[in-house]
């Protein structure tokens, strides 16, 4: 498999847990960073744009994009579908990006037999009554779709153990200061600096003539 310079994360949770605004605030201090823009089939929701949020597609021409194969892994969640587009996110480690994914366990599941060094992190709430507390202050849902989404909860957190990473996000800037953390000791280690300073390190370890 091609050694990429730029390193892949997973980042996985429950609805209202919080990883979307985890995700974002770690973008505006890094900019050598950025968030995998998904395609799917479910409309926009207030405030989201086309090709920034995600890319809002037909069904149609979701499954036509399941069938030539251009997906890294997709699924349907709550009656929608969700995809990852393979090109695109190689194309940013290739150039030394590092690439957040913000996926559900089973997406993570495609993720790492396709790309085993990505690195997952779950992120989960302080308590249950916190979680839908912050899904019903979001405004977005109705009370149905919220339930649903708590329904979902239990189950999706209970694959948090398939991840390399924790964090609870109880304080928001505690939790921003542990993902950082995280991110930045991946993206220091030894594969992706001899990745990015291949040309380096072969001049300082070639054997000087005699």
């Amino acid at each position: 498999m091609q050694e990429l310079a730029g390193n892949l994360f997973i980042i996985s949770a429950p609805s209202g847990a919080g990883k979307s605004s985890l995700i974002q605030a770690l973008l505006k201090r890094h900019h050598d960073m950025q968030v995998s823009v998904s395609h799917t089939t479910r409309a926009p929701r207030p405030g989201e744009l086309n090709g920034v949020h995600y890319h809002f597609i037909s069904v149609d021409e979701f499954k036509a994009l399941i069938a030539n194969n251009e997906f890294f892994e997709w699924a349907e969640v709550f009656g929608n579908y969700y995809g990852t587009s393979k090109s695109t996110i190689r194309d940013s480690l290739n150039q030394g990006i590092d690439v957040f994914l913000d996926i559900d366990w089973q997406g993570a599941r495609q993720i790492k037999k396709q790309e085993p060094s990505a690195k997952g992190i779950f992120i989960l709430p302080p308590s249950l009554s916190e979680l839908e507390q912050r899904l019903n202050n979001r405004g977005q849902d109705s009370s149905e779709v919220i339930a649903k989404r708590m329904a979902q909860a239990q189950s999706e957190m209970s694959h948090a153990g398939e991840y390399e990473y924790l964090i609870i996000n109880d304080n928001f800037d505690t939790a921003l200061a542990e993902f950082e953390r995280i991110v930045l000791a991946q993206r220091n280690g030894f594969g992706s600096q001899a990745c990015k300073h291949k040309a380096l390190l072969t001049q300082l370890l070639a054997k000087t003539a005699n």
